[in-house]
């Protein structure tokens, strides 16, 4: 039996994913306490993400929010890595601005331990795409929209998404390049045909997962 390359590098991808909102849970968090959320989106879920990110880019004039978001349509799977709300009450502590966490929850402020934690569960997960050679890039774009459609819970209050890609150039930072431009004509003509980007169908190279739609989360 003779396996294209293809049927491995989507495998890899997955698994990667899986390692990295792994790797984000086991991440250290402050006073041993949780309050991460991690999901992997693929499919429906996915391109509604890319084409709200595009929406929004042009709904606010922002460019690269529109890049950001062919780049999440052209991704095999996104990673979202959030942080709800969660004040540790800490005596003396001040880091988000207010003088004590009462202040700071009258004021419906953000715990900074929330976010310190967030940004070291992203260095974690990303971590392992680099070990995996697995092409990424954390977008605070997809996040942003992933929060602004109702994509995430409610009580997830800050977010970045980090789309995953194996290909020759990292169509996340190789810019303007040829190849790049043209695996985004590609992704482009795949979706304006009414074919599926990013994801593929059993027998083709598929992990065995739901090809249409696949949303883990936690």
């Amino acid at each position: 039996m003779l396996y294209n390359s293809d049927r491995a590098e989507t495998k890899t991808i997955w698994r990667t994913a899986e390692l990295m909102v792994t790797a984000a849970r086991t991440a250290p968090k402050a006073s041993g306490r949780d309050h991460l959320y991690a999901a992997i989106a693929d499919g429906e879920e996915k391109r509604a993400l890319a084409d709200e990110m595009r929406r929004l880019g042009s709904l606010w004039n922002q460019s690269f929010i529109v890049r950001d978001g062919e780049h999440v349509e052209f991704a095999e799977c996104i990673v979202l890595l959030g942080a709800t709300d969660g004040p540790l009450l800490l005596a003396n502590c001040g880091y988000c601005g207010f003088s004590d966490c009462g202040a700071c929850m009258r004021a419906k402020g953000r715990c900074a331990h929330n976010t310190i934690d967030l940004g070291i569960a992203i260095g974690s997960a990303v971590s392992v795409a680099a070990d995996h050679r697995v092409d990424n890039r954390v977008l605070y774009s997809a996040g942003k929209a992933a929060l602004h459609m109702g994509l995430l819970p409610p009580e997830v209050r800050i977010a970045v998404g980090i789309p995953l890609s194996a290909t020759s150039k990292n169509v996340f930072f190789d810019r303007g390049s040829e190849d790049h431009e043209a695996m985004l004509r590609r992704v482009m003509a795949q979706r304006d045909a009414g074919s599926p980007v990013g994801t593929k169908k059993e027998g083709s190279g598929s992990t065995g997962m739901d090809a249409e739609a696949v949303l883990y989360k936690k």
